[in-house]
């Protein structure tokens, strides 16, 4: 059977395919440190989970409307207007399955055939894909490593046609951890409001900062950044919901409203009683975020420091998110690799450390490696890693 040529076109998930090999490996009873995680390793606060479990007892469990409870939506209001100052209404306001379905539904009502997105790289595996599938054309623009893989606006000047239609800009990043300052995000917005580019805002990882330095929302910037903004956030990351999925944007009304209709016509309504989860999360406490936040910023100064102390490895301090990036290609050709990517897989078959290659987020010379693990498990990948490499390069 034919199938559509929307889906022959898609890359497979590296993050899933290095993923299903140490499971596998493990099923046959090997010793495997798995750092390709997207989730924390906390489970979700009992408070939420808690919340669910009345809405449950309540009758809660029915249909709601397509986009999200009113009560949740001014939840998100009242967060984002105690974040950010930023002020919005319940019609620019969707709850989605998720924030990857708010991307998808985003990219699905805002694109047409030959539209661009530029993608700055490192990039979010999703976010080319989901461009593609809107009938989109992703423009991947290099970041380069000894500016922390930043967009500038040089960069997204020389990457904008006539058919450009978005940017995205990911702060806290996925893959890499770092994040823009308020300078920066002005300078970008300058240039996107000259050329009337839409900016895409993902902010998914904004609780999970491990220096003084506060989030900026480039929507907070000035009115007219605000208004050329959709916002995309949820509670997965910073609730450790992953599995929950509700994710949220905001911006533009008539943006809202088609992704809503779209909403209504695909998904229905994100799950009930995840939504009243949801709610707890933005009412309750933030003590169990605060604990998280906390502890992977202690993972993260430790496994830095044994990351650097490996020879051949080269690795940028992130500010946020959780995860490291570093820059490999010395150690795979020191072990006699021309490829990261070859060195990833040998390194999971001999050592049982599973890291995600760096070519999955268009950066092919890096490794993603992410700290949702203990402190004992990080320290013992470590170690196996420089074993690899000093056995490799002797031998």
């Amino acid at each position: 059977m034919d199938l559509a040529q929307r889906v022959q076109s898609l890359t497979p998930s590296s993050t899933l395919a290095i993923t299903a090999k140490a499971k596998a490996l493990k099923a046959e009873g090997h010793d495997v440190i798995g750092l390709g995680a997207g989730e924390p390793d906390f489970n979700t606060p009992a408070h939420i989970i808690e919340a669910a479990k009345r809405s449950m007892d309540e009758g809660l469990t029915k249909y709601t409307p397509a986009g999200g409870i009113p009560e949740l939506k001014e939840a998100i209001i009242n967060k984002m207007a105690a974040d950010q100052g930023l002020a919005y209404t319940q019609d620019q306001v969707i709850v989605t399955i998720g924030a990857k379905h708010a991307l998808f539904t985003l990219f699905q009502v805002l694109l047409n055939k030959g539209d661009e997105v530029i993608v700055p790289a490192p990039y979010w595996v999703s976010y080319p894909e989901q461009v593609k599938l809107a009938e989109g054309s992703p423009v991947v623009v290099q970041t380069e490593e000894r500016n922390q893989f930043k967009l500038t606006p040089e960069l997204l000047e020389a990457s904008i046609t006539d058919k450009t239609k978005a940017v995205i800009i990911n702060s806290p990043s996925n893959p890499t951890g770092m994040m823009y300052s308020k300078e920066e995000l002005e300078a970008l917005g300058q240039v996107c409001l000259e050329h009337n580019i839409l900016i895409v805002s993902d902010e998914i990882y904004e609780k999970l900062i491990y220096t003084e330095e506060q989030h900026v929302s480039i929507a907070e910037i000035s009115k007219e950044l605000y208004e050329q903004t959709i916002i995309i956030n949820g509670v997965s990351k910073s609730h450790s919901m992953t599995g929950w999925r509700i994710g949220y944007a905001l911006g533009n009304k008539e943006i809202i409203k088609a992704m809503t209709s779209m909403a209504s016509h695909s998904t229905s309504n994100p799950t009930s009683l995840a939504q009243y989860g949801a709610l707890a999360a933005y009412t309750g406490s933030d003590a169990a975020v605060e604990e998280m936040r906390a502890a992977f910023k202690e993972r993260l100064a430790k496994l830095h420091t044994w990351l650097v102390d490996i020879p051949g490895v080269h690795c940028e301090k992130p500010k946020g998110a959780f995860y490291l990036f570093p820059n490999v290609k010395e150690a795979a050709s020191m072990c006699g690799f021309d490829k990261v990517d070859d060195w990833v897989k040998v390194l999971l078959e001999e050592e049982k450390v599973a890291l995600v290659p760096g070519s999955g987020f268009g950066s092919p010379e890096n490794v993603r490696l992410s700290y949702a693990t203990s402190l004992d498990q990080l320290e013992e990948a470590s170690k196996r890693i420089k074993h690899f490499i000093e056995n490799k390069s002797q031998s």
